[in-house]
């Protein structure tokens, strides 16, 4: 039988675990959270911690590339592979830059909304009560009245309280969470918060945190953990706004698919494996308060929109509403890119949807000195004049790379010649590269490494990594547009959505091939639809009814079954 050693945290808790358990565990087991967001495979290196010195031998920890060995030889270890086989100290690096002053876009392209709110009041003076209408929500999972169903009686309300009537609009991204406040009486955002979401801790992409939520536990660590910041941040826009939490009735979550399973506590293991069929499809109104949101009006529900397929979601949904795909004439292409490369065709009211699998590249892990949106990433990167210009959130020091900052580098180093078609980087010697970058090209753990600014570097295996994100988002175009008979030339108007598309540069994404040339002057950024497409669910009911019968019209290309398709992903890595 295995013994019991502990593992203590230095500065915080300690936990006692079994022999063989990770330092990842223990640190969970202390109620401690590290992010792991390749899910604890060692891919990542975001868990990495070190051990004392004196316990180092306490502990058996497998080589990897992502620790040099200078740094193995301090005791860093990464905390998902190293396991215990005694009692060991661990110091848990500083982390002031993870989450701190967060750079989440609220807003996104919207249009006039005819308001016709799912939840309406009425106040019986001969009674003086006030009573909540609203579509009555199923008592389980099962399929039942939609958002846009028959109005009921929901509530009954001491006194005339018609004039206090809220909503709320919850964009559930896979890395970050937005919430609006809507007043239902008249439509008017009154205010709006943001946050990381808590499940990127555990998992970063929607393949791992399919992973994560069918083992033992983790649908409702997932899932407790969503509901425990969402009723923190319903907590912070009441007390920001003077809006008591009893007046909020109605919450509309808009999110892809994975992520209003977790939200619902309903396992999403369908979503990854063949024939990937939800089992949430969304257009479904739920109890609020049995989801565990405290707080707001006992008779609250929370409408899911309708997905379109396991990977193109509701956010999606809630973008072609707001951008009036189905009514544009000519040719658009919606590209919304992050972990998930979610892109629909729209021509002369056709629409054609399909989803691939970019990666947590652009959101920054995957990357050796990747982070996310917050003070200390490097966000813009220019070259001209002989000079580079890098731009740093917050205006500190930088600390490392974001997804915007990432791409603007590659494509900058792309066009100037640093790094090659194949991915790899030139020479500096080669008397091709302008000195001013040559003079940059370094080594970082024994490999060619390009130094963006301070100590931030950019190594091959990044560069890989934005190939094959690049790559998965940019043979999806081809293919869809492909579908649709419809070549680069024939696109009118390229639409960029989702909070981390709205900090990019048409010409990074055009000069790493990401898209194509022919799109050049024709890309604009439409910002966080999902949330403003989630509004338009929360102001208006008769959009639930439009998009639910509209939703059935799309049709979704499945690219992993298309002729040709892995030659053509491979063919698209190349710059």
């Amino acid at each position: 039988m295995r013994g019991t050693h502990r593992v203590q945290f230095e500065g915080r808790n300690g936990a006692d675990a079994a022999e063989g358990t990770t330092i990842l565990e223990a640190a969970r087991m202390a109620g401690i959270i590290l992010e792991s967001p390749c899910n604890g495979v060692g891919r990542c290196g975001k868990c990495r911690s070190r051990v004392s010195l004196d316990s180092i031998g306490n502990v058996m920890s497998p080589a990897n590339e992502l620790l040099s060995e200078a740094e193995r030889s301090e005791g860093w270890v990464l905390s998902c592979e190293a396991s215990i086989n005694g009692d060991v100290k661990v110091f848990l690096p500083e982390t002031e830059h993870a989450g701190k002053n967060m750079k989440i876009l609220e807003k996104g392209l919207g249009f006039e909304i005819e308001l016709n709110p799912g939840i309406r009041k009425a106040y019986d003076p001969e009674r003086n009560v006030t009573l909540v209408f609203g579509a009555r929500a199923p008592d389980s999972h099962a399929e039942g009245p939609s958002g846009s169903g028959p109005e009921a009686l929901i509530g009954t309300e001491e006194g005339d309280t018609s004039r206090r009537a809220y909503g709320l609009s919850l964009d559930i991204g896979t890395t970050t969470l937005v919430l609006s406040l809507v007043d239902l009486n008249t439509g008017r955002e009154l205010d709006s918060v943001s946050a990381l979401n808590p499940q990127a801790v555990y998992a970063q992409d929607v393949l791992s945190r399919i992973k994560f939520a069918s083992e033992p536990g983790g649908l409702e660590t997932l899932r407790s953990a969503l509901i425990e910041e969402l009723n923190g941040m319903i907590s912070l826009i009441s007390g920001r706004s003077g809006v008591p939490k009893r007046d909020i009735y109605e919450i509309v979550f808009s999110g892809n698919t994975c992520m209003l399973h977790l939200s619902s506590g309903v396992n999403p293991e369908t979503l990854g494996m063949y024939p990937y069929t939800p089992v949430i499809g969304g257009a479904k109104l739920l109890e609020a308060s049995e989801l565990g949101i405290r707080g707001i009006a006992e008779c609250a529900l929370v409408y899911l929109p309708p997905g379109i397929s396991a990977y193109v979601g509701a956010d999606i949904t809630s973008g072609i509403l707001v951008t009036s795909l189905f009514e544009r004439a000519g040719v658009t292409l919606f590209v919304d890119v992050g972990t998930n490369g979610e892109m629909v065709a729209a021509s002369e009211g056709r629409l054609c949807a399909a989803s691939t699998a970019a990666g947590p590249a652009f959101e920054g892990m995957n990357i050796t000195m990747g982070m996310r949106a917050g003070d200390g990433a490097i966000e813009r990167f220019e070259t001209a004049g002989g000079e580079v210009r890098a731009g740093v959130i917050g205006g500190t020091n930088p600390a490392g790379i974001c997804g915007s900052g990432l791409i603007d580098v590659v494509g900058e180093l792309v066009i100037n010649g640093v790094i090659e078609a194949n991915g790899r980087f030139a020479s500096p010697d080669s008397g091709k590269i302008p000195p001013f970058l040559a003079d940059r090209l370094t080594e970082h753990n024994g490999k060619r490494a390009f130094r963006v600014e301070g100590d931030v570097m950019l190594t091959q295996k990044d560069v890989r990594q934005v190939q094959l994100a690049k790559g998965a988002v940019r043979v999806g175009v081809e293919y869809l547009l492909r579908a649709m008979a419809l070549t680069p030339s024939d696109v009118g108007r390229v639409l960029i959505a989702g909070s981390f598309g709205y900090h990019l540069r048409a010409d990074s994404l055009i000069n790493i091939g990401l898209l194509p040339k022919e799109f050049a002057g024709k890309i604009e950024f439409a910002g966080n639809t999902s949330s403003s497409g989630g509004k338009a669910f929360l102001a208006g009911r008769q959009y639930r009814e439009l998009m639910e019968r509209r939703v059935r019209e799309i049709e979704v290309l499945e690219l992993a079954d298309m002729d040709g398709f892995e030659k053509a992903f491979v063919d698209a890595l190349s710059f």
